[in-house]
């Protein structure tokens, strides 16, 4: 759902003044309304965070997670004046310097999207083509339902092709070193739940 004012460009200033009982991002000055999130998103990207954070702990690296706002300036565009928030899910990053009030201004190593039916389109299209632009490294969007991880690598500054990886398969990060995510581990978060509700 996007704000009815289709005229104005918002930037985080008004963002900070957005319903706090309601959780928006902007995309390049456009508002998008976030619906809340599923139980397995949230069991998925508990896991995810707890094998990361793990293995960076003698790291330089910092993970967060959502709610945590990804400010990802144009330039050298001043925090108030800038028209792109994102929450991703989970993020990665080594410049710590731009960690700061709500969450980050800059641009991280790393971001974890995970997918739902309201959120697909935007995530393997509008968010996909900001994060390449804005120089993100390494962009994974999670699918739930299918069990499923695309895993888009920065290359001379476009993303190119996904690589596919499914419920048995560990992924080694490109961005970060050291760091390996276990997808069955990552899965079995949510059919472990589901194994109990049927007993």
């Amino acid at each position: 759902m996007e704000m009815q004012n289709i005229d104005k460009e918002y930037t985080y200033s008004d963002y900070l003044n957005f319903p706090e009982d309601e959780r928006w991002e902007l995309i390049d000055g456009v508002p998008y309304m976030m619906s809340a999130p599923i139980w397995e998103h949230q069991f998925i990207s508990r896991e995810l965070l707890r094998q990361i954070s793990n293995q960076l702990m003698e790291s330089t690296c910092e993970v967060a997670a959502a709610p945590f706002d990804l400010r990802l300036p144009y330039k050298n565009e001043k925090d108030k004046d800038i028209s792109t928030v994102i929450q991703p899910d989970i993020l990665i990053v080594c410049d710590v310097s731009g960690i700061k009030g709500t969450g980050y201004s800059g641009v991280p190593d790393f971001i974890i999207e995970i997918s739902s039916d309201s959120t697909s389109r935007i995530d393997k299209t509008k968010k996909l083509d900001k994060f390449e632009r804005s120089g993100v490294k390494e962009y994974w969007i999670v699918d739930p339902e299918r069990e499923e991880v695309d895993v888009f690598i920065l290359n001379n500054g476009i993303y190119g092709k996904p690589k596919y990886y499914f419920r048995n398969d560990k992924i080694r990060l490109t961005a970060v070193e050291s760091v390996e995510v276990d997808l069955k581990a990552v899965f079995n978060s949510v059919t472990k739940v589901k194994s109990k509700q049927i007993t």
